[in-house]
């Protein structure tokens, strides 16, 4: 009880049952946990003042464009409304709340906190094992600008992992201007930008170095591509280093900002919790500022991710600073169970078991534990079922006791029973 699983072919000939590759059925105590961690990451986020929010699980395609700096359009699950709109489920909860900040909340210029649990749907190759169909917990902070939203953002990311359960991580932050101010500075093309692109964030720094040497590149920048994955420990050396070598302000700014992180972080006493890494780049085009993610062991994918995206919002009519986080609930799932974190029994209350006769008498037991707080299942009596059928029942459910009606006046607690 209580695991993942695919269901199988039906060979009484019912035929196909089990679901599609990239998604699964979640069931029994692993559902239980599920919800546990997402109400404890969902209390935070309005701990933090961050009201509900909730969008269409399919949007026209032209929300998640290129343009727009989202998924790929092959990415994308496609199709068509009956006025032949092509309609997408949604690969990212960004450009819808941005478009609706942009809708419901045009002349709102002070700090506007929105936060949602949602299911995003990417279209990935099935054979690489990763899920097409995942949850998310996350929040969006608009109308502010400051290194202090951006610290906040990073922050709270740590805190919910935390309340989450989870003990050991690492939230890894850089900033997307410094590689575009670089890349901007080098002159490199849109094609070599992307391929270098590909290259730093796959850590590949063996195939950035071949890249390098067959591009126009002075020496000077070639060295702090190089580099990249040394400045991790040290951001003071790390801006010395690069200001010796780079002459732009973009850079400068990137590096400036992300000091300020650095310096706010430990102000929220989670500095422990976060490494600056200038190395770090984001799939999603639209960021502009502080970008973030967060690594455990026992899982190869973030376990939650997020950035600032100053310049979406205006694509959809309202200029607007923004920062969001989203924690990746089903990873965060796998990195809690591999480190054996997650509970092994829910337990579910108690049952009360009558015969038709005592009905009414049931019933108002049941009423009135409920309005006490309790977990409370009715099961009427079969004559043809043995009273030790109903415990091995129990028992499977993770009930915690059977209350026996056997008369009015007379009911048999059975106890504990896991």
């Amino acid at each position: 009880m209580g695991q993942d699983r695919y269901m199988e072919w039906d060979s009484s000939g019912g035929g196909l049952l089990h679901t599609p590759g990239g998604v699964k059925d979640t069931y029994g105590v692993l559902c239980a946990n599920k919800l546990k961690v997402q109400d404890a990451v969902h209390n935070v986020l309005r701990s933090y003042g961050f009201r509900d929010i909730q969008t269409p699980a399919f949007e026209y395609f032209d929300i998640f464009s290129k343009e727009r700096g989202t998924v790929a359009s092959k990415e994308m699950f496609k199709f068509f409304d009956r006025g032949n709109n092509t309609l997408v489920l949604r690969p990212d909860m960004t450009p819808p709340i941005a478009r609706c900040v942009a809708k419901y909340y045009k002349d709102e210029h002070m700090q506007l906190r929105l936060c949602y649990i949602g299911n995003t749907f990417v279209n990935t190759d099935k054979y690489k094992g990763k899920l097409q169909e995942v949850t998310q917990a996350g929040a969006e902070l608009f109308n502010d600008g400051s290194s202090d939203a951006d610290a906040e953002m990073v922050a709270l990311t740590a805190e919910c992992l935390l309340k989450s359960g989870l003990k050991e991580f690492q939230i890894e932050a850089g900033h997307a201007g410094f590689f575009n101010g670089l890349a901007e500075e080098a002159g490199f093309s849109e094609k070599d930008t992307a391929k270098l692109r590909s290259l730093i964030e796959s850590k590949n720094f063996f195939g950035v170095e071949d890249l390098l040497d067959n591009l126009t590149v002075s020496k000077e920048l070639k060295e702090i591509f190089l580099k990249l994955p040394d400045m991790l420990n040290n951001l003071d050396e790390a801006i010395d280093f690069v200001k010796a070598r780079s002459k732009s302000e973009m850079v400068y700014k990137a590096m400036e900002r992300l000091k300020k992180l650095e310096s706010i972080i430990q102000s929220y006493g989670f500095g422990d919790y976060v490494t600056i890494d200038l190395s770090m780049l984001s799939n999603y085009n639209y960021y502009t500022g502080v970008i973030f993610r967060a690594y455990t062991y026992g899982n190869g994918e973030a376990v939650a991710t997020g950035g600032r995206y100053d310049g979406l919002v205006s694509q959809f009519g309202k200029e607007a600073p923004a920062i969001g986080l989203a924690i990746v609930i089903d990873q965060l799932m796998t990195a809690l169970s591999r480190q054996k974190l997650l509970g092994t029994d829910i337990v579910q209350g108690i049952i009360i078991l009558y015969p038709q006769s005592l009905r009414d008498v049931a019933l108002k037991n049941a009423e009135e534990m409920r309005g006490k707080g309790k977990i409370v299942q009715l099961v009427r009596k079969s004559s043809s079922v043995p009273l030790e059928e109903y415990k091995e029942y129990a028992k499977r459910m993770g009930i915690e006791r059977i209350l026996y009606l056997k008369s009015e006046d007379e009911t048999e607690d059975w106890g504990i029973l896991i």
